[in-house]
């Protein structure tokens, strides 16, 4: 069974009836959220984004829509009349699919050049803005899908050493310090020595500047003991808008790093693919933690 499977029971979020609309937006993370509202037993509609949502949940979306296609948005809504709208996945920038539609970008030209010209939370933000000043209430994946999130303690078969223990302690420490300088969700610690702090980039990347960090010249030699990924959310995200996240491939890039383990925020960090995230760290002798928020 899939751990996701466990909590087969709607978010504490969720209203009891009503009509709940999930605006899927590119990568997995669309289709996890529908197959655990599907075991919930909870009937949705899915507004997909041309451009953007993958092929899974286009095939069973009740409605295509442009990205800059304000109104039509709003008009599909208003004839569904949901109770909730949940959005999930990417939509980052306008990809070329996405702005092909030249009459929906010249109805909506000062959302176009927003979107060219501002970053990935502006536009996310600034949509979430829209759909609540037209009345519809909208839930993050965290408060519709919380079967997702990571659980606390150890979710491998793996548990941290004393050199582990103490730099989850350093990471959670730095990241609670950090958090109100709005800094990336995650740092690379080696017990008492920081070895990365995400910045824009994303995790992966930051990563990548960890394996040079720690190792010798060219990322070669071996890690330092205790290398260890800390994710968290930071004091008062909407986490609607960036609910922090793991998956395989960042299970791989904290190997590649030289890390001994993962040490995310139980609650609070989306787990994608939780069964097979879990497997990759045990096949390359990763722990996985779920930890108390920072303070």
């Amino acid at each position: 069974m899939r751990p996701e499977a466990e909590a087969a029971r709607p978010g504490p979020g969720l209203p009891a009836s009503g009509t709940l609309v999930l605006i899927a937006g590119a990568g997995r993370l669309p289709e996890r959220v529908a197959e655990s509202l599907d075991r919930a037993g909870r009937a949705f509609k899915v507004l997909a984004l041309r451009g953007f949502t993958d092929r899974p949940m286009r095939a069973r979306a009740d409605a295509t829509v442009d990205l800059l296609d304000v109104g039509g948005t709003l008009r599909i809504l208003k004839t569904w009349g949901p109770a909730t709208v949940v959005p999930a996945g990417g939509v980052a920038r306008p990809s070329p699919a996405a702005i092909l539609n030249a009459a929906a970008a010249l109805r909506n030209r000062a959302a176009l050049k927003s979107l060219v010209d501002g970053g990935d939370d502006r536009l996310l933000r600034g949509a979430l803005a829209l759909l609540e000043e037209n009345g519809h209430r909208v839930l993050g994946v965290h408060e519709a899908a919380p079967d997702l999130l990571s659980p606390e303690g150890r979710i491998g078969r793996h548990v941290p050493d004393a050199a582990g223990r103490a730099s989850i302690a350093t990471g959670r420490a730095l990241l609670s310090a950090l958090s109100p300088f709005d800094v990336g969700q995650a740092v690379v610690v080696a017990t008492d020595r920081v070895l990365a702090v995400e910045g824009p980039e994303g995790t992966d990347r930051m990563l990548a500047r960890a394996r040079a960090a720690g190792r010798k010249p060219f990322g070669h030699g071996r890690a330092l003991p205790g290398t260890v990924l800390v994710k968290c959310a930071k004091a008062g995200q909407d986490l609607r808008i960036d609910l922090p996240a793991v998956g395989p491939r960042t299970v791989r890039n904290a190997a590649a790093a030289g890390c001994a383990g993962l040490a995310i925020e139980a609650g609070r960090t989306l787990v994608i693919d939780r069964a097979e995230t879990a497997a990759e760290a045990d096949r390359l002798g990763l722990f996985l933690m779920g930890v108390g928020a920072i303070a």
